[in-house]
């Protein structure tokens, strides 16, 4: 059932809620946090923990997706990002470090414009993805809708193990008059590797998007910490109500499928190991993290955070935020942690959570009964 308010005699809106919104409640049982299970496997790869970091040159370097990999994570590169525009993109990073101080600031933007100018090479793509490859881990890498086209037989011919499709809001349905659009469908049954395509933030883009074959769907926009999109553009979807609404998708999907299951997985506004918690328990399957883990002290941001919508050549909606670091990659995953505040130990804090509640697994979890208190935000 739906319901509406009216927000005036003219126009009429779904009430959404954030997951600040939400809590989880305690049921009568309570379990151990060490016989709690929080592995998570999409197609015929398994992980330990069911986190993927997002594909953002703050939070992902070869090295990084390395490390989260050998972590029990899925480490994304970001194949339009500089460490496939530049041979060696580290004086590229300490110069967007060392830029004006100020969030949103016009000459800080300006040049990470000119930064990114920069032709990505298909070289960069397949020697990077290689590196990873050589170590033995998961290999995985994201490319725009836009540029899809255009590299994906370099990133399938490199051996990416999963291929990601992410942009601020991607449709199984997209209409140009001036280039041919990416049939999602096609491409995807042509691949022989699993794909996850998003973001998505309601019902209906979903169920599209599951359609075409995509093995797990991104709710949300992604780069909470980072995006200006609510202010440039007027468009957000709350992740609570989102994650549920998509995840209602996929129980409809698959009643139509016969029974494929589509992986649901939350992407942005997740920067505390509460969000996680809440995010999974609304139905998401993992979770794609880009402040969490940018806080790391091996993040190739060194402490500052931004998305691809920080440099958009035309039109910027994104800042880059400085983040308080934290501690090492291991750290912020399994602590031990010296923050009370829920940005180290996150897979602690998750164990801690569903053992709280008594349950021993991520799909038991996304059973357990959550409140709305939106006027008691923390």
């Amino acid at each position: 059932m739906t319901y509406e308010i009216e927000i005036g005699r003219g126009k009429r809106g779904r009430r959404a809620y954030s997951l600040d919104d939400i809590a989880i409640v305690p049921s009568r049982r309570t379990r151990d946090p060490k016989d709690v299970s929080v592995s998570w496997q999409i197609d015929a790869y398994q992980f330990e923990t069911p986190v993927i970091a997002a594909p953002m040159d703050s939070v992902m370097s070869p090295a990084t997706a390395i490390a989260l990999g050998r972590l029990g994570g899925l480490g994304v590169l970001d194949l339009e990002g500089l460490w496939t525009r530049y041979e060696n993109p580290q004086p590229v990073l300490d110069e967007i470090a060392a830029l004006a101080e100020s969030a949103g600031s016009p000459a800080a933007t300006k040049r990470m414009q000119e930064l990114y100018h920069a032709p990505v090479r298909p070289e960069l793509i397949t020697s990077r993805l290689a590196e990873v490859r050589a170590a033995g881990v998961t290999v995985a890498g994201a490319l725009t809708p836009q540029r899809t086209q255009e590299f994906y037989q370099t990133v399938v011919a490199a051996g990416v193990d999963i291929f990601v499709i992410r942009g601020t809001t991607v449709s199984a349905e997209h209409v140009s008059k001036t280039a041919e659009p990416l049939n999602l469908k096609q491409f995807i049954y042509e691949l022989d590797v699993p794909v996850i395509v998003g973001g998505a933030a309601g019902y209906t883009p979903a169920l599209h998007l599951m359609r075409t074959g995509a093995a797990g769907v991104l709710v949300g926009f992604g780069g909470g910490a980072t995006t200006t999109t609510r202010r440039a553009l007027g468009i957000h979807s709350p992740m609570a109500s989102a994650i549920s609404d998509v995840t209602a998708a996929r129980r409809d999907y698959m009643d139509e499928s016969g029974g494929r299951y589509v992986h649901v997985i939350a992407d942005g506004g997740m920067g505390s190991s509460g969000d996680i918690v809440k995010a999974i328990a609304m139905g998401a399957d993992a979770v794609m993290l880009g402040s969490a883990l940018a806080r790391a002290v091996e993040a190739p941001g060194q402490g500052w955070h931004w998305g691809a919508e920080a440099h958009h050549p035309e039109l910027p909606r994104g800042d880059r935020v400085r983040l308080e670091t934290v501690g090492r990659l291991e750290e912020v995953l399994f602590g031990p942690s010296h923050y009370a505040n829920g940005t180290a130990n996150l897979i602690g804090a998750l164990r801690r959570s569903m053992a709280t509640t008594g349950y021993s697994d991520l799909k038991e979890f996304q059973r357990v009964e959550v409140v709305v208190s939106p006027y008691e935000r923390r």
